[in-house]
């Protein structure tokens, strides 16, 4: 009896592993910082591909937990994003970018979301930063759930800080 209990713990630890893998298979990895609608599409596809450490680290200062962050996405299977028009904005040292998104993800079992709103990108002049130095990062973001298709909801503008 032994034997075929471990033997089932061992068939369900590798099929939750399978399941991870082929998410991550399936999705290609992509880190780019380049601008603040690249960002924020790496965020994503760190969160379709399961890799939550590498989701919270492209905030400046996550407002939840990493705990409560990583919960907030346990239901999630696929999340989708557009990005609208960026127009970047300096002040003091910094130079921030506005990015709109609009944003369905799909829990599992099919039930959609659409949410919709503005995260805002920052980074302080990469001429002046001394080591550590500090990439472009997630200064904030303001989403709403909205209704509607993915395509209708994009707003068409974002401010930046005042």
């Amino acid at each position: 009896m032994k034997a075929i209990l471990i033997s089932l713990s061992t068939v369900a630890v590798l099929a939750s592993s399978a399941v991870y893998a082929s998410a991550q298979d399936q999705v290609a990895y992509v880190d780019d910082r380049s601008d603040g609608p690249a960002l924020v599409r790496s965020l994503y596809n760190a969160i379709n591909r399961h890799e939550y450490a590498r989701a919270y680290s492209y905030f400046s200062e996550p407002a939840d937990s990493y705990e409560s962050f990583v919960q907030g996405y346990a239901k999630t299977v696929d999340v989708q994003v557009l990005t609208g028009s960026v127009t970047q904005e300096g002040a003091a040292g910094s130079i921030y970018a506005p990015v709109p998104v609009a944003i369905k993800s799909t829990e599992k079992g099919g039930k959609e979301k659409i949410f919709a709103g503005c995260y805002i990108t920052r980074i302080a002049n990469a001429a002046i930063q001394e080591p550590p130095f500090s990439p472009l990062l997630i200064e904030s973001a303001e989403l709403e759930k909205v209704a509607g298709p993915l395509e209708n909801a994009l707003p068409k503008i974002c401010h930046p800080p005042s």
